[in-house]
């Protein structure tokens, strides 16, 4: 079978090395060359496996200078395998850029799937919502932070996030502060190493939590928001009703259940949902 001008993106352990696939490591085997986040961190990896191959380092700072080295080997005939030090490549990780110029150039992309924190974690939180968006690593500073979640906060589905140790603490109280200290949080750390912690605790607990132990705040992390429970809205009188029905006849929906909400001061998810269901019935 002939790999040749083919780019493999290759998912690798994110912990335990034995979670690698078959499929990766006869991947990391056959190919020409394999593009790394970090060699001397792959250099271990291919050891274990037994697998000696010419490493290019291909990180966030030389990204797409080391892409356009790469494509020259490519369209040569050459297979590469792209790497990142955990995970997948191009998932809040470098490779995305020379994902792209190999697709612009033509060339074969051909993804290698493996390891998910993102999966590992939702797996194993219990959470029956339906749904996820993930979003990766939040902005470091505090007003970027917490202008992110603001525009998550309407969320209806499960929010997953990375974080570092030296921002967690930071990053929990900014959740709780925006998004709401009721909501469940699942702190997922250090998943298929040695010291896994997997705990579930209301966001306005999880500073205190994290703080009780230094151990608690060390090592790398997925943090799973799980939606706002939804709100009872309970039925709509027969005056806000006509007040919605005649806002409604001069007014976007929008307005019209803001205005009739601080009119009549019903309940505003019930005055939406009323609004739907009249507007369908037009």
């Amino acid at each position: 079978m002939n790999h040749s001008g083919t780019l493999y993106v290759v998912a690798t352990p994110i912990g335990n090395l034995q979670d690698i696939t078959l499929r990766a490591v006869d991947v990391l085997k056959a190919v020409d060359v394999i593009a790394a986040e970090d060699t001397r961190h792959t250099s271990g990896l291919l050891s274990h496996f037994a697998i000696q191959k010419k490493l290019l380092a291909v990180h966030e700072h030389n990204e797409r200078k080391a892409g356009e080295q790469l494509l020259l080997r490519l369209q040569a005939g050459e297979s590469v395998a792209l790497v990142s030090d955990a995970g997948t490549p191009g998932v809040s990780d470098p490779g995305a850029v020379v994902v792209a110029m190999a697709q612009a150039a033509g060339i074969k992309v051909v993804p290698v799937p493996g390891p998910s924190a993102v999966i590992a974690a939702l797996s194993a939180a219990g959470i029956a919502t339906p749904g996820f968006r993930f979003h990766g690593f939040l902005p470091a500073g505090g007003s970027q932070r917490r202008a992110a979640l603001q525009a998550l906060a309407e969320s209806v589905v499960t929010l997953v996030f990375y974080e570092a140790p030296h921002r967690v603490l930071d990053s929990v109280q900014d959740m709780a502060a925006t998004l709401g200290g009721e909501r469940v949080l699942t702190i997922a750390r250090e998943l298929t190493k040695t010291f896994e912690t997997i705990h579930r605790l209301p966001l306005a607990e999880a500073r205190a939590w994290l703080e009780e132990d230094a151990n608690r705040q060390r090592g790398e992390f997925v943090l799973l928001v799980e939606p706002a429970t939804p709100k009872e809205t309970g039925p709509v009188d027969a005056e806000a009703e006509r007040v919605l029905r005649l806002l409604l006849a001069e007014l976007p929906l929008k307005q019209a259940v803001k205005l009739a909400t601080d009119i009549t001061c019903a309940k505003k998810n019930a005055l939406y949902e009323l609004a739907l269901s009249l507007k369908q019935a037009e």
